[in-house]
């Protein structure tokens, strides 16, 4: 199975690792292992985590307050799109318009 970025998830991924690397050196590239694993997980067992629609799923990370948004991209489960790297505490549903 593989995965792919919406171009404002990447955007989020990226300015997220530059804070979390601006408050100490090294906690970005954590950060960064954490999404990738989370984002394994998902791969893993891509129907087991919360459904925010029909189509829709979130899997939260383990150490921050992040959530992974992602859909299935086709019947077979061959493609994850990743929709968002969402703060869990940013303004909810703010990413629907990129569905």
């Amino acid at each position: 199975m593989n995965f792919i970025f919406h171009p404002s998830a990447k955007k989020e991924l990226e300015q997220a690792v530059a804070y979390y690397e601006k408050c100490q050196i090294g906690l970005g590239y954590e950060f960064l292992v954490e999404i990738y694993s989370t984002i394994q997980r998902i791969l893993n067992f891509p129907n087991a985590w919360s459904t925010l629609s029909i189509h829709t799923r979130r899997c939260l990370t383990n150490r921050f307050p992040f959530g992974i948004i992602y859909q299935i991209q086709n019947q077979n489960d061959d493609c994850i799109r990743i929709i968002s790297i969402m703060q869990l505490n940013k303004k909810p549903g703010y990413w629907h318009k990129r569905l």
